[in-house]
């Protein structure tokens, strides 16, 4: 059972534009991260089990995602708002977070998420300290875009941003019913064989 929707929030995670978009059509709910420069140690760490997706367009590149998404990225970034602006549409409960130093059980997520072997590969290996982080999430659509003027404290290679306003969460919907959303979540804990969740 998903947790209850906070009516207001004012934290979102910063993600790929075109991860974002495939989270919002259903076609994955799981996020697969590491450390970002600004990150404590390096590492990254759940700080919120609610939150806003933030879209970021640093770094996205036709090489490091599906060929079939590549299309899809060439329209995000030929469409994309001006640097000073952030659009924010979807909102993310964490089922699970589950912390995975096997890169064999990671491959066999392939089928779930968007990104190329070659980055999941870049990625577990990232500063010779293997592993990633898996996030299960619940997605949510919000019922119309919210724009938002982008300050300093929102730059710069971080996961977390704490937004200077709460935005509402009324009038969110799952992207997936809850038969979908379950049967998903399942499917991926068999092929973790999850010995431990965070």
């Amino acid at each position: 059972m998903s947790l209850p929707l906070q009516h207001k929030n004012r934290y979102a995670l910063k993600e790929w534009t075109i991860v974002v978009k495939a989270l919002t059509s259903g076609r994955q709910i799981l996020l697969l991260r590491k450390g970002g420069i600004m990150e404590d140690k390096g590492e990254f760490t759940v700080e919120h089990t609610q939150f806003f997706l933030y879209p970021t367009y640093v770094h996205e590149q036709s090489e490091r995602v599906l060929p079939e998404t590549a299309k899809d990225l060439e329209v995000i970034l030929e469409t994309k708002p001006p640097d000073d602006r952030v659009i924010f549409n979807t909102y993310s409960v964490v089922e699970e977070a589950i912390a995975v130093d096997d890169l064999k059980r990671i491959e066999r997520l392939r089928p779930y998420h968007i990104l190329s072997a070659q980055e999941v590969e870049n990625r577990f290996h990232y500063r010779n300290r293997p592993g990633l982080h898996v996030l299960l999430l619940r997605i949510y659509r919000m019922p119309k875009p919210v724009e938002l003027a982008v300050t300093s404290a929102y730059v710069g290679c971080k996961s977390w941003v704490d937004l200077e306003m709460e935005l509402s969460t009324a009038g969110c919907r799952p992207v997936l019913n809850d038969e979908s959303f379950h049967h998903q979540i399942q499917t991926i804990r068999s092929i973790l064989k999850l010995d431990h969740t965070l």
